[in-house]
């Protein structure tokens, strides 16, 4: 009973505490810095190179595959960010990877619906509000997002990504999406509806890239997507309560986002 008090008591505080850096005026951040902005892009340059390795050859596509687990409709997500991670001034990074299989999926039926950018609200709500496509050439797009994460506190955000897709050949295939611009929205669908400038932001998202890997075999799909992203780093004093928060978002998000896909492929004709 005392352990179950004290992980309430740590849960409370650790809600004031978001609570208050969200609210109060000195605590926004602007823009992330410089060095964390070549820092976080010297890491997603060292990712990509990696995955381009891996999808060289049929053996390394995809990577951390237990068929077993896989198979039993299992989605299985690794913390991927170095420890100690890289150096980035006033933020942090976080790496996620999760991978899973659908049987009966196939990578075309994949391909229509990733593609389907209208659709997103649908498939991944309540993350997703709307979404669009602002320019398309080819199998590169241009979209518009806005996307709304809860986790003790709402936050709402317009973004933007650029993003490719491609095929390896007919079973493999991959897609890769950048964020360009990411907006914080303050009183969202009011009449007072605003985007946040860069100096009143929060900085609870600065960067998000995602990378999905698919592979069609063994009578369904296999997927892996990796999320990259960046955030504001916590305050000194304020690690214990809300570093486990801060975390867990990215986490949460990608596994949302692979089990939303993995239902919404099983509903889907191939």
């Amino acid at each position: 009973m005392n352990r179950i008090r004290s992980l309430a008591t740590l849960s409370t505080q650790a809600l004031c505490a978001l609570v208050l850096i969200a609210g109060a005026p000195g605590c926004t951040y602007a823009e992330p810095s410089p060095a964390a902005v070549t820092s976080f892009n010297a890491y997603v340059a060292q990712v990509e190179a990696r995955i381009a390795r891996e999808h060289a050859s049929p053996q390394t596509f995809l990577v951390s595959e237990p068929k077993d687990r896989l198979s039993r409709g299992e989605v299985i997500v690794e913390h991927l960010t170095p420890d100690p991670a890289p150096n980035m001034p006033g933020a942090m990074l976080h790496d996620w990877r999760g991978t899973a299989f659908v049987a009966g999926a196939t990578a075309a039926g994949f391909e229509r619906l990733m593609k389907n950018f209208a659709g997103y609200p649908q498939v991944y709500a309540p993350q997703v509000v709307k979404a669009a496509v602002l320019r398309q050439q080819g199998d590169r797009f241009e979209t518009s997002m806005r996307v709304r994460q809860k986790h003790v506190i709402t936050v709402v955000l317009d973004t933007t990504y650029d993003v490719s897709f491609a095929r390896l050949d007919t079973q493999r295939g991959f897609s890769i999406s950048r964020s360009e611009r990411i907006s914080e929205i303050q009183s969202p669908g009011a009449s007072d509806e605003r985007a946040l400038s860069p100096s009143e932001e929060h900085g609870f998202l600065w960067r998000l890239n995602t990378y999905w890997s698919y592979e069609e075999r063994d009578g369904g799909l296999y997927m892996q997507i990796e999320s990259i992203s960046l955030t504001r780093s916590i305050p000194t004093g304020l690690a214990w309560a809300i570093r486990p928060f801060v975390e867990s978002v990215p986490r949460e998000s990608l596994e949302f986002t692979l089990r939303a896909t993995c239902n919404a492929l099983k509903k889907a004709p191939p």
